[in-house]
């Protein structure tokens, strides 16, 4: 199962391979992307719209994936402990929570950037975001994302959408893990399991289990 799941760049490779995947999102919008990226690919999908904080289902799951950082997107600390316990009481004994974070240094990096793409037109979109706010005591940033669409030197659409995070320390989150009623959590950097993270990793994975039922825990 895959909170957040967005357009599907995660979700929908995991179905093509064969997993049986299900999924939910906040957003219609994204909702309806990843459904029309399943269709493309005749992927029968498995999707609801819920939010971190209230979703639910009938059937418990081998693992959750949480990945690119989604899982800042919860930026209250005691709704995001409130979120990894549900995580818990919805995988299957001996199930998995796997997901990433960003590393601390990249929420104090430069305050503005721009990052631009070409589409298959030959038309220039660009994303700037502009970090207004940094919040040390809550652990959060406010960013201004600005996406304009360009044709021919000519700015044709623009919008701006608010955007919040939170980082994690890497041992504030273990214990947040270990306080939901996970057990064998492995931290790595870089994407290469088990190995530590370091102080060049722009991602931080996680990986934690729940445990076998009537299995003793330190």
């Amino acid at each position: 199962m895959e909170p957040a799941v967005g357009n599907g760049r995660v979700f929908v490779p995991l179905l093509e391979a064969g997993f049986d995947m299900e999924g939910f999102d906040a957003s219609d919008e994204m909702l309806d992307y990843c459904r029309k990226e399943c269709r493309k690919r005749q992927l029968s999908a498995s999707l609801t719209r819920q939010t971190f904080e209230d979703f639910s289902a009938s059937k418990s799951f081998a693992a959750i994936i949480v990945p690119a950082g989604s899982f800042q997107l919860i930026t209250d600390a005691s709704s995001a402990s409130a979120v990894l316990q549900r995580f818990h009481d919805h995988l299957s004994p001996n199930g998995r929570l796997i997901m990433d974070i960003d590393a601390i240094g990249g929420f104090f990096g430069p305050a503005v950037s721009v990052r631009s793409w070409e589409t298959a037109d030959g038309d220039l979109l660009t994303l700037t975001e502009h970090r207004v706010e940094t919040d040390y005591i809550a652990q959060t940033t406010l960013s201004h994302l600005r996406y304009e669409h360009w044709k021919d030197g000519s700015l044709i659409n623009t919008e701006l959408e608010l955007f919040k995070l939170r980082w994690w320390g890497i041992n504030e989150l273990r214990l947040a893990l270990q306080a939901a009623g996970f057990t064998d959590v492995v931290i790595s950097g870089g994407y290469q399991h088990g190995k530590p993270p370091g102080k060049n990793d722009e991602i931080i994975s996680f990986e934690a289990r729940r445990p076998a039922e009537g299995e003793m825990t330190a």
